[in-house]
């Protein structure tokens, strides 16, 4: 029984994963934290948390280790967050796999809210997190990325968007998502499309995790990307930045990424300058949102 208090208004959110690292309890951190991620970007506040996993089977002793430390990882990530882990399902499957339905409250008449729809002409974009997850574990699951690409991923997967987000409002964001499945330009098409303007996208500023390139380039690419790369007919000139070896990754699905914003261009380098003193040094500025044109492709991209 959830009572909601006076005021507020509650939000919900699912997720769920098979892992994608040997470790149990990081892959607990890592689920958590992405789980988390639709709460912080809306401007909610994180209450409780139901769990599901699946695990592998196996002698029973072995089975409730595994629980443990993956369960250990997460409740660590909700309980900082504040958020109540308050009960949960486990059931038998091939692959361990950990998921989160999570409830979070709001004010009532959506102040602070932080919605996809929003973005104003001659806002800044802004991103918090250094993209590539996709491509980077796809390699590493072929024994093909190094170990310190890796170990730079995990990183900053456990990196909590919470304080990012209450940043981004302190700044007047207009519209905020956290970057996960659909990659950069899915999720900046979710936000164009609602707030009726255009966006433009410098390819070259976009904050990169090491080994991302050298990957993609190597052809190796999320089980993801193609369903992703239909979306290239939002972009207005794709045929001229093809062979960017930059490219690929505007298709790159992520797991825990950053927050993808839009703040008015007075208060964007504050703003940057405010996310990287709070610990995300690869805050970015990435684009600009400009008025809405009779062209069909929302999205225009720079060098």
């Amino acid at each position: 029984v959830v009572r909601v208090p006076p005021g507020k208004a509650m939000v919900h959110t699912v997720d769920f994963f098979r892992s994608f690292i040997d470790d149990p309890y990081l892959f607990g951190k890592v689920a958590a934290n992405h789980a988390l991620g639709d709460i912080f970007a809306m401007g909610a506040e994180p209450q409780s948390a139901t769990a599901i996993a699946t695990v592998p089977p196996g002698l029973e002793a072995k089975v409730e280790d595994l629980l443990l430390q993956m369960m250990t990882g997460a409740v660590e990530v909700l309980n900082a967050a504040g958020c109540s882990l308050v009960g949960g399902h486990t059931g038998e499957g091939r692959e361990l796999a950990l998921g989160f339905a999570i409830n979070g409250l709001i004010d009532e008449r959506m102040e602070g809210v932080m919605r996809k729809g929003g973005m104003r002409p001659g806002d800044v974009l802004l991103l918090t997190k250094p993209m590539g997850t996709g491509t980077l574990f796809a390699a590493h699951a072929q024994h093909a990325a190094k170990g310190r690409w890796i170990d730079a991923a995990l990183k900053s997967m456990v990196v909590s968007n919470q304080a990012g987000a209450q940043i981004l409002r302190e700044h007047g964001a207009t519209a905020c998502t956290d970057l996960t499945g659909f990659g950069l330009l899915g999720h900046l098409v979710e936000m164009t499309r609602p707030s009726g303007v255009d966006a433009e996208l410098q390819l070259s500023a976009l904050p990169l995790l090491d080994g991302a390139v050298a990957c993609v380039e190597a052809g190796i690419v999320s089980s993801l990307q193609p369903a992703n790369v239909r979306l290239r007919r939002a972009l207005r000139n794709a045929e001229d930045f093809v062979k960017d070896p930059r490219y690929p990754l505007l298709f790159d699905p992520q797991t825990a990424g950053g927050l993808l914003a839009s703040v008015p261009a007075a208060q964007a380098t504050d703003c940057i300058r405010a996310l990287k003193t709070a610990g995300y040094a690869q805050t970015a500025a990435i684009g600009r949102i400009r008025g809405a044109s009779d062209a069909l492709e929302p999205v225009v991209l720079t060098r």
